[in-house]
């Protein structure tokens, strides 16, 4: 039986907003290589999953997509915007009420600016929305704190990258996408990801005496 509470591959739609290159080159809340592995991360679980996934651009003639992300989607145009605000859009807005879903997982650069205002839009127009913390980033650690501080107040749940991947998968037994969660821990999850690793390699071995 499926919690509510939790995230599972069916119950949510998926907002990667504007990771650009000129937002990525100014945040200063985190690591810009972190912030890539990471939203890379999440982009590649969203293909696992088959997760209803969203990419949009804000003044996209002046600076991509991330490859690390564009490349996770080369079907998809993202919708570029002239609004800080993607709820503001009508494309992004008819885009998720179009996927049914009433859960929305978003992340986004800035934190403070193109993540914070459509997820405060978002719990507004009465959905259930978590944001990825550490896949967006801010122009400082003061603004990322209090963007993060300001959407839980009015009702966002935060999460990390790990904690959304784990709890897609949430059971080793799954094994549909078991291995591919690994690999992409493997790829993306630092120390822990070479632990889980070596686990992984141990089950297969064990499953193959018997």
């Amino acid at each position: 039986m499926k919690a509510n509470t939790l995230l599972n591959p069916e119950n949510h739609a998926l907002l990667l907003i504007d990771h650009q290159y000129l937002q990525l080159l100014t945040i200063r809340s985190h690591d810009a290589a972190t912030v890539i592995n990471n939203s890379q991360a999440v982009a590649k679980s969203s293909k696992i999953f088959n997760v209803p996934t969203l990419l949009t651009t804000a003044f996209a003639e002046r600076q991509d997509l991330i490859k690390e992300i564009a490349d996770q989607f080369p079907e998809q145009t993202p919708i570029d915007r002239t609004t800080l605000n993607a709820w503001e859009d009508e494309r992004v807005v008819e885009w998720v009420r179009n996927t049914g879903k009433k859960k929305l997982v978003i992340a986004g650069l800035w934190t403070e600016v193109c993540l914070q205002m459509p997820v405060l839009s978002a719990l507004a127009d009465g959905f259930e929305v978590y944001f990825i913390t550490d896949a967006s980033g801010g122009a400082s650690v003061e603004a990322h704190q209090m963007a993060v501080q300001r959407m839980i107040q009015a009702g966002a749940v935060p999460i990390t990258t790990w904690s959304y991947v784990s709890e897609l998968q949430r059971d080793w037994g799954r094994m549909e996408t078991a291995e591919e969660v690994t690999k992409l821990f493997e790829e993306h999850g630092g120390g822990f990801g070479q632990g889980l690793r070596w686990e992984w390699q141990l089950l297969n071995l064990k499953e193959g005496t018997r």
